[in-house]
């Protein structure tokens, strides 16, 4: 059984030339998933698979940086000749149906159900897709609702933060992962605020959850990846690398 993770862009908080916002793609050999649909990633998502297959889509948190994609998908989907089998399910935060309606002046969801099962996250939420594939998600500590993503298949582990403070939570979700893709949004903490993580926030996450392999993702505007990276490593003592958009990580 083979587990990947395909990064589809890593920008934050907007999208750079050749650089989208966050978006990844998760496949097992049975089960593709969009994990985050951040500007552009929708775009980038089509050069590795076709977007009507897609098993399921799941979103962190309702930032524009890591949903705004959706509204692309939508169109692919019911106007673009994409045509899915079936409505694709959408694993989101409260609200998600009712901000995508809004971009079209509507406050009545249903003819999104065409294209779109949206589904509410919660903290604790499991769902199985195919023979093997488990997504669970964790509540994190951000400044809006926000999950990180527990991916399990075929005895392999995957672990994503999201967009996440220092928390219990997250050094949960990432106990003993094969792979923890982590953000390391921030230089430093300021007025105490703990929405984000430093690469030293992130190295020590991953070091505390004992995972085998660090990689280091949404770098915000005050660092460079390889600078967070460099000082994430230092932190975690262990293997870590640097998410580069069209890079495919086996688990």
């Amino acid at each position: 059984m083979s587990l990947t993770l395909t990064v589809l862009g890593t920008a934050s908080p907007h999208p750079q030339p050749d650089r989208p916002c966050s978006g990844y793609l998760v496949r097992d050999e049975d089960v593709a998933v969009w994990v985050d649909a951040g500007p552009g990633s929708f775009a980038e998502l089509q050069r590795h698979t076709d977007a009507a297959r897609l098993d399921a889509i799941w979103i962190s948190h309702l930032h524009a940086d890591h949903s705004a994609d959706l509204l692309a998908a939508f169109y692919g989907l019911a106007y673009g000749g994409l045509d899915p089998a079936a409505p694709l399910p959408v694993y989101a935060p409260q609200g998600c149906a009712e901000r995508l309606a809004g971009f079209f002046g509507r406050s009545d969801t249903s003819f999104l159900r065409g294209v779109f099962d949206v589904r509410t996250l919660r903290d604790g939420h499991r769902v199985r897709h195919g023979d093997d594939l488990l997504l669970t998600s964790r509540a994190v500590v951000h400044d809006v609702e926000a999950y990180g993503l527990r991916v399990e298949s075929g005895g392999r582990v995957l672990a994503y933060s999201g967009d996440s403070g220092p928390c219990p939570a997250l050094t949960e979700l990432a106990r003993d992962a094969d792979l923890f893709l982590c953000e390391a949004d921030i230089d430093e903490h300021r007025d105490g605020e703990q929405v984000h993580l430093t690469p030293e926030d992130a190295g020590i996450a991953a070091r505390r959850a004992g995972v085998r392999e660090l990689v280091v993702t949404h770098v915000g505007p005050t660092l460079t990846p390889e600078s967070a990276t460099s000082r994430a490593a230092a932190a975690f003592g262990g293997p870590t690398a640097t998410a580069r958009e069209g890079h495919v990580l086996r688990v």
